[in-house]
C-alpha cells in the first residue's frame, strides 16, 4: 500500500512514517519544504503524480495562540489545504484521513465527549480544525477523522520535553489543574492510523491513550517517573493566562473505537513510561 503522509517532519507525522515502514508499507513523507499545502497546483501535481493508496494528512498549523492574531495563515493551513488534499485524493480514488482535535469542542461541563456530540469551538485554531472536518466529510466518502489532544513523541518538542527541560533549573512549578484530558503518545496513535488506513471503517473517531487527568497530574507523574524532585504547584486556568482561551474539559470518549474493530490505546501512564525509555535511548 502506498501511503502519502503530510506534516512528516512533525511528532506525529514521524512516527505514522516509522510505524508505516514497520508494516511494509511504501511511505512517502512530505514536510513544508517539501511541498506547500496550500498551493493547489502543487498538491494536484504532486498527487497525481504519486498515485497514493492513501493520504495520511497530519501536517497543520498548531500554533493555538499565534492562529488568533494569524488567522489567514492558520485558515490556508487548515483549511485551503485539508480541501486541495482531499480533492486530489477524491480525483485519484484514494482513501483520505484527516488528523483533528479536541478544540473543535467548547470545553464545558465534565462528561466526555462524543464523536457525535455539538461542534462548538472556543478559538481561531479549533474553528480552523473543524472547518477542515466539514470538507473532508463533504468532499470524499472514504475518509477517516480522527480527533486527538495533549500529543506528545520523539520528534519535536512537547509538554514532557518542556517538564523535563524545567526540571533540570527548577524545584518547584506552578502548573494549571483545572484542564482536564488525555495525552496522546504518537507511536501508539500512529499503530492505530496505519491499521485504521487498511481498513474501510470509516468515520469520526476520538483517539488518545486511556484514561484522564490534569495538566498539573501529568506534571506530577513525569517528575515521579524520571525521578526528578520538583514540587508541581495546582493553579487555575486564570493564574496562567494565553492568548487563545484553553478548553477545560478535553475528556473524550472512545468507544467507537472497539465499536468498529480497533484497539483503545494504552493507560496514559504506560505511554508515559515507554516514551520516557524511548527518551532514554535517543540520548544514548
Amino acid at each position: 500500500m502506498k501511503i502519502l503522509v503530510t506534516g512528516a517532519t512533525g511528532q506525529l507525522g514521524y512516527d505514522v512514517i516509522r510505524e508505516g515502514n514497520k508494516n511494509g508499507m511504501d511511505m512517502h513523507a512530505v514536510g513544508s519544504k517539501d511541498l506547500d499545502i496550500t498551493k493547489k497546483a502543487d498538491i494536484d501535481r504532486y498527487v497525481t503524480g504519486l498515485k497514493p493508496d492513501a493520504i495520511i494528512h497530519c501536517a497543520a498549523y498548531t500554533a493555538v495562540d499565534k492562529a488568533e492574531d494569524d488567522k489567514e495563515t492558520a485558515w490556508k493551513v487548515n483549511v485551503d489545504g485539508t480541501e486541495y488534499l482531499a480533492h486530489a485524493a477524491k480525483e485519484i480514488d484514494a482513501k483520505f484521513l484527516y488528523v483533528s482535535t479536541d478544540y473543535v469542542f467548547n470545553g464545558q461541563g465534565e462528561e466526555p465527549f462524543t464523536e457525535t456530540d455539538e461542534i462548538n469551538p472556543i478559538g481561531y485554531y479549533g474553528l480552523t480544525k473543524h472547518e477542515g472536518e466539514k470538507v473532508v466529510k463533504n468532499l470524499i466518502a472514504r475518509s477517516f477523522i480522527v480527533r486527538i489532544s495533549w500529543v506528545f513523541g520523539i520528534n519535536g518538542n512537547n509538554f514532557i520535553k518542556t517538564m523535563l527541560r524545567l526540571a533540570e533549573s527548577h524545584r518547584e512549578l506552578n502548573v494549571v489543574s483545572d484542564q482536564i484530558g488525555s495525552p496522546t503518545y504518537t507511536y501508539d496513535l500512529a499503530k492505530l492510523l496505519i491499521e485504521m488506513i487498511q481498513s474501510e471503517q470509516y468515520g469520526t473517531y476520538h483517539a488518545t491513550n486511556e484514561g484522564f487527568c490534569s495538566w498539573a497530574e501529568f506534571a506530577a507523574e513525569i517528575f515521579k517517573q524520571s525521578n526528578k524532585a520538583v514540587k508541581v504547584n495546582a493553579i487555575t486556568t486564570e493564574e496562567y493566562p494565553t492568548r487563545a482561551v484553553r478548553p477545560k474539559n478535553s475528556r473524550m470518549a472512545k468507544d467507537k473505537l472497539t465499536e468498529h474493530g480497533f484497539q483503545k490505546l494504552p493507560k496514559w501512564q504506560d505511554a508515559l513510561t515507554h516514551y520516557l525509555d524511548e527518551l532514554k535511548q535517543e540520548v544514548n
